[in-house]
């Protein structure tokens, strides 16, 4: 990636690696970029956002350093009052950073970061309720509850990758289904809930429920017409 200069990274996390000649960006780098903005269509650029002001912004962030790995292309910037932090996108999911996906975009460092408010008591032993693995003792940039039961508790990458999956038309509390105010939470926690069809749509895994059966299956049809006699209703 031209901005974190990362290739391993997990997509869940940064997202797509977008590709055009010799130009490679990771589709979260790019939404983050402090001083990138969309200026085209959608279909246009990655996203909107044109191949000549990613090139801008890239020659702009070049000798900018990471405030987490010390290494240049840092191009995310805290929006915290004052606050002097820039970073790589990854390095800061790594250190604790958020960065929302929803309108204007914004980015914290670990300092400023939106937090939980939550009143929620565990129960011994809670556990999330996506990997049925252990959880910590209270929310924190890791451990998330849903704001409307209080009752579901999940990590930070479980709930992640509920939602990309899910997206924003699936995409609820697994426990309670409350969708508009655990959206909301999510969102502002920086959990990215894409706009488009759950996966399971998307890749015609109900395909064959839309189909027609045309053919009677028993063993001896008394259809006068034969099996492959359908009638229009019914």
């Amino acid at each position: 990636c031209g901005f974190c200069q990362r290739a391993d990274c997990d997509p869940e996390v940064v997202g797509q690696l977008c590709r055009h000649d010799s130009l490679c960006i990771h589709e979260n780098c790019l939404y983050h970029a402090s001083r990138l903005t969309q200026r085209g269509a959608d279909e246009e650029g990655f996203y909107g956002f044109l191949f000549p002001d990613i090139w801008q912004e890239l020659k702009r962030v070049a000798e900018k350093r990471c405030c987490i790995c010390r290494l240049r292309g840092a191009s995310v910037t805290c929006r915290g009052r004052r606050c002097p932090r820039i970073f790589h996108f990854p390095c800061g999911s790594e250190r604790g950073c958020v960065s929302q996906f929803f309108g204007e975009f914004k980015s914290f460092c670990w300092k400023h970061r939106p937090v939980q408010r939550v009143h929620a008591v565990q129960q011994d032993e809670t556990s999330c309720l996506i990997c049925q693995e252990a959880v910590a003792g209270q929310t924190c940039y890791d451990t998330l509850v849903c704001p409307a039961c209080a009752s579901a508790w999940f990590h930070r990458r479980c709930i992640q990758g509920q939602a990309l999956r899910s997206a924003l038309h699936h995409f609820r509390c697994p426990l309670c289904q409350d969708m508009a105010t655990f959206q909301a939470e999510m969102f502002r926690l920086g959990i990215k809930i894409p706009d488009r069809d759950a996966t399971w749509e998307e890749d015609g895994a109900f395909n064959d429920h839309y189909e027609r059966h045309s053919s009677c299956d028993a063993s001896q049809c008394q259809c006068p017409a034969g099996r492959e006699q359908a009638e229009e209703n019914g």
